[in-house]
């Protein structure tokens, strides 16, 4: 481990003990866990998780989410987070992420101080800032802490500590909710969600760690690493015959491979 990163990893926990308490809101992500075991290390029982269960997110990670609190002997609120209730968030317009985040933080503060806890933390890294990212404006507004950019801490330092520290996540691949599978203009349907996370289920049983599908209306984009565009290809049959089973017309391999944040280049093409 270099000096540099020893470095962050002081201040963070420096950081973390000045705030006497805290809120994680707590996804089961790689950034989010190790923001909340760093908090725990810094802070013991007055660093708290919050989870929200919603269907943006599948039910396989708000288990895991509970599992990890539940075997390390943390405490955990989990919030019951309708959020396609939430007004700008199922017409799914560019800011859709800015109101759902607005509306998920102001439950979370709400959770937090009816525990007696003054801040909320979430796990943004300081990667984070170079992709369009409208929730960061509703973290900002709401006065929510982000102690991994704060300390300067990236996506692989945040892989690299939470290795050492034995955290499962440590190689997890990474995720977002199943909102950003949406082109942006498109309805978001319970119904549309759940295709689109059983496809990508079924890609992860083909041994696809790393995959996205995305929903441009009755199409699934399929993105995958550049490495594995032609085991893909390889399994092209199958695939479009279960994406066609759930409801999908069509099948497409994205050539570009899979990154994150994509669905914002249609924002690109409109400017």
């Amino acid at each position: 481990m270099t000096d540099a990163l020893r470095a962050k990893e002081a201040a963070l926990d420096a950081y973390l003990r000045s705030l006497g308490g805290v809120a994680v809101a707590f996804s089961a992500g790689v950034d989010s866990t190790f923001l909340l075991e760093a908090a725990r290390r810094a802070l013991g029982d007055n660093a708290v998780a919050v989870t929200a269960r919603s269907c943006l997110v599948p039910d396989r990670e708000t288990a895991e989410a509970q599992a990890f609190c539940r075997d390390r002997g943390m405490e955990q609120i989990v919030l019951d987070f309708d959020a396609l209730a939430v007004p700008g968030v199922q017409d799914n317009p560019p800011d859709r992420c800015y109101h759902c985040k607005k509306a998920l933080f102001t439950a979370i503060r709400a959770a937090a101080e009816a525990r007696g806890l003054a801040h909320v933390a979430e796990g943004s890294n300081l990667d984070d800032l170079d992709d369009y990212r409208p929730g960061m404006r509703a973290v900002a507004e709401l006065g929510v802490l982000s102690p991994l950019r704060r300390a300067g801490l990236t996506k692989a330092d945040v892989r690299a500590l939470s290795k050492e520290m034995g955290l499962p996540t440590w190689d997890k691949p990474s995720y977002a909710c199943l909102a950003s599978r949406f082109v942006y203009g498109q309805a978001i349907t319970p119904e549309k969600l759940l295709m689109a996370d059983r496809a990508e289920q079924y890609l992860q049983s083909l041994g696809f760690r790393q995959a996205r599908v995305r929903v441009h209306l009755d199409l699934a984009r399929i993105e995958v690493p550049p490495e594995d565009l032609s085991r893909l290809l390889a399994h092209a049959g199958q695939v479009e015959a279960y994406c066609r089973d759930l409801g999908f017309a069509w099948a497409a391999m994205d050539l570009g491979g899979y990154r994150t944040g994509s669905m914002n280049r249609t924002l690109d093409a409109e400017k």
